[in-house]
This record gives C-alpha cells, sequence and structure tokens, in this order.
C-alpha cells in the first residue's frame, strides 16, 4: 500500500506535489490559484469539493483523480503510465542535434521516415499506447537528425513526429509535457500554413486538458480562419478537414467556457464544411467529416447539461457508416465522454453499457487513459452499474 492511501485529500496533494518535486507556488501557477490556496487545501483549512478542481490538481500531478482520493486499489498501473510519460520527457529532452554532438552519423532516408512516421500514428490511431511510447523516442531522434541535415525535406516528419508524441502524451494525462512537444511542432511548422494547422489540432487537445479554455477558442479560431478557403465552396479536402477539425475544438473550448451559443454557431460551420469532406477520410490524421462533428455535438450537449439530447443524438450517431468508418481511438475517446450523459440522465447502466464498448474497441482507452479511469472507477460505484463494468474495475484495478 502507498502511504499516501492513509493521508486526508489535502496531505496527499502536499504528497504527490513533493513525489513530484514542485513547490507551492509552481503548483498554484499551473492550477490558476495562489500559493496561499494550495497551502490551506494542503492543511486542510480549505475543502476540495468540486470535481472539476480535483481533476485539475490530479492533471498537474499526473495521477488519477481516484488516486487523489484514496481509491485506487493499484497504485501499480498509475505508476506505469508516470513511468511511460518520464521516458517521453527524457526523449523530448535530447538536445544533441542543438549541441552537436548527434548520437549517430546515420541518417534516415527520407521515405523510410515518413513510413515510420505513419506507423506510429497508426499505432496511436488503434490506442495502442504502450506501444507508441515505446516508438515515439526513435521517430523523435530520426526525425531530428533528418531534419538537423535537410531543414526543408525533413520539416514534416519532424512536426508530425511531435504531433503524434503530444496527442499520446494527452492521452497519458500529462499534459504539461504534451506542450512541449506541441510547442516544438508549431515552431517547426512556422511559415507553413498547413503545417502550422495540422499541429494546432494538438495544440487545441493540450489545451483544452490543460483547462485553458478561453485561449484554446481563441488560438483554435485564428488557426482555423487562417487555413480556411479563400471563397465558399473552394479548398481541398486535407485543408477544408483541418479548418472543420478546428471548428469543431473551438466549438468544445466554447461549450467548456460556458458559452452554448458560440458552441452551437460553430458547430453549424463545422458542418457546412463536413458536408463537402464527407465521412471516411483521415486526412492529416483528424478524422473529420459530418460524423466527427455529430460527435462534438454530443458533447456540447453534455457540458451545457442536456443529457436527453446527447443521449439522442449518441445513439442516433453510433448507428452512422460514419461511426464505423473512425478510428478506434476516435470511436473510444469519444465514448467515454458519452458515458457522462448516461450519468447525467441518471442512467448508470447505460453508461456502464457505453464504457464496456469502449473497453472493447481500444482497451488502452479505459486501462491507460486518466480520464477513462476515472469515469470507469465513478460508473463502478453506483449501486445499479453493470456486472461486468465492477469486475472491469476490478480487474485493473479502480474502484
Amino acid at each position: 500500500m502507498d502511504n499516501s492511501e492513509l493521508l486526508p485529500v489535502g496531505r496527499r496533494v502536499a504528497y504527490w506535489r513533493g513525489r513530484r518535486k514542485l513547490s507551492q507556488q509552481v503548483l498554484a501557477d499551473r492550477l490558476g490559484k495562489s500559493k496561499s490556496w494550495v497551502d490551506k487545501v494542503e492543511r486542510g483549512v480549505r475543502s476540495l469539493d468540486r470535481v472539476s478542481t480535483l481533476r485539475d490538481i490530479a492533471a498537474v500531478l499526473r495521477i488519477d483523480t481516484a488516486v487523489l482520493l484514496g481509491r485506487d486499489a493499484k497504485p501499480a498501473g498509475m505508476a506505469e503510465r508516470v513511468e511511460s510519460v518520464e521516458r517521453v520527457r527524457t526523449a523530448l529532452s535530447s538536445y544533441e542535434i542543438a549541441l552537436e554532438r548527434p548520437t549517430s552519423d546515420r541518417v534516415l532516408p527520407l521515405d523510410r521516415l515518413v513510413r515510420q512516421a505513419g506507423h506510429v500514428w497508426t499505432t496511436f490511431q488503434h490506442a495502442r499506447y504502450p506501444q507508441v511510447v515505446d516508438l515515439v523516442p526513435g521517430l523523435l531522434a530520426e526525425a531530428q537528425r533528418a531534419h538537423a541535415r535537410d531543414p526543408g525535406a525533413g520539416r514534416v516528419p519532424l512536426v508530425e513526429a511531435y504531433r503524434v508524441t503530444g496527442s499520446v502524451l494527452v492521452k497519458l494525462g500529462a499534459p504539461d509535457v504534451a506542450w512541449l512537444a506541441v510547442d516544438r511542432a508549431m515552431l517547426a511548422a512556422t511559415g507553413d500554413r498547413v503545417l502550422v494547422a495540422a499541429a494546432a489540432v494538438q495544440l487545441g487537445q493540450v489545451l483544452h486538458a490543460a483547462g485553458r479554455a478561453r485561449v484554446a477558442k481563441s488560438v483554435m479560431l485564428a488557426a482555423a480562419y487562417r487555413i480556411a478557403p479563400p471563397t465558399s465552396g473552394s479548398g481541398d479536402p486535407a485543408e477544408l478537414s483541418l479548418c472543420g477539425t478546428l471548428l469543431v475544438q473551438a466549438a468544445l473550448a466554447s461549450a467548456r467556457d460556458g458559452n452554448d451559443r458560440a458552441a452551437v454557431g460553430l458547430l453549424v460551420e463545422a458542418g457546412e464544411i463536413a458536408a463537402r469532406v464527407g465521412d471516411g477520410h483521415d486526412h492529416h490524421r483528424t478524422g473529420f467529416g459530418p460524423t466527427a462533428v455529430e460527435l462534438a455535438r454530443v458533447a456540447v450537449a453534455v457540458e451545457r447539461g442536456d443529457a436527453e439530447e446527447a443521449v439522442a443524438r449518441h445513439e442516433r450517431v453510433t448507428g452512422r457508416d460514419g461511426w464505423r468508418w473512425l478510428s478506434a481511438e476516435h470511436r473510444a475517446a469519444y465514448l467515454v465522454d458519452a458515458a457522462r450523459a448516461y450519468l447525467h440522465a441518471d442512467d448508470p447502466v447505460g453508461a456502464g453499457r457505453v464504457l464496456v464498448e469502449a473497453d472493447r474497441i481500444a482497451p488502452a482507452e479505459i486501462r491507460h487513459r486518466p480520464a477513462g479511469r476515472d469515469m470507469l472507477a465513478q460508473i463502478a460505484r453506483e449501486s445499479t452499474a453493470p456486472t461486468t463494468l465492477i469486475q472491469l474495475a476490478a480487474t485493473i484495478g479502480v474502484g
């Protein structure tokens, strides 16, 4: 048993803050709070009674919310994720090229490097996150060497390497490290409007995970309108997919920020673009199309508290052909969010059914992603939770 399990929640915050080598001021800054607020929380003077605040603290400390609440029966699962994050952090912390100390003079041919980046992306889209963590350090090293040798030809694979690295770090609940990867992607992409828009997709994910909804909306809109076609009816499908995806992210950020009207309007714009792209495509690894926009409408309905609309939309959209054409990662991640709609509708059985389906499609989305584990723990505590879900929670040590 970890010693932190015996502590009140405030002391657990202090314990994990110490483990992460963060000062009270640094923790406060990352949460957007004062140092005094953190001190009062850790001393038990101020209670933590908002789920959103607990999740924000857990995200900064890179632990499950369940661990913060002392409900994780198997800290090993969390420890494995921390180890995975540290491996990627180490890879991102290598400055061999900048210091002119390359680990090898060998540079992969560009076509092989592009295939390698594509393989890592495909592995991610199959939600095989542990394997992605294994592959990312090598991909980053190869892409950095190729870019150092030929900045022009090596730019695209370098941006793609940073993009997929940022995506998997968000999955592992490490938006702070993901920010480093995405920031490098944006810098490498500077000057190329398409690459900037592609990197901005991951930037939106990081800002969303970090709880910076208002900033996310502003940045996503700027990126979307920069890649938008000059006239209505023009634009190629790849660029339209980037523009539409960024509009969807801006809509989700607006909903999170409480601006429902803006969220609905942005989804109307995204829907018009999606109709021109169609389903069944995956330009720039976005999976954008009419079905993706409809999934976003479900998420917006959940954010504004309209559980009935969210559930109704969810049950319609998962019957579409476009649903089956989305990647396993895309579908399972959405289902974790959709489970919230059923909980808000006082239907834990439905929530459990949705989460079991997510586990069937992509087990790592539940077993390795903190958000998935948190949702599993929440549903498993319901008295009417399905037996299969309770067994799953027991198997992976949450509850």
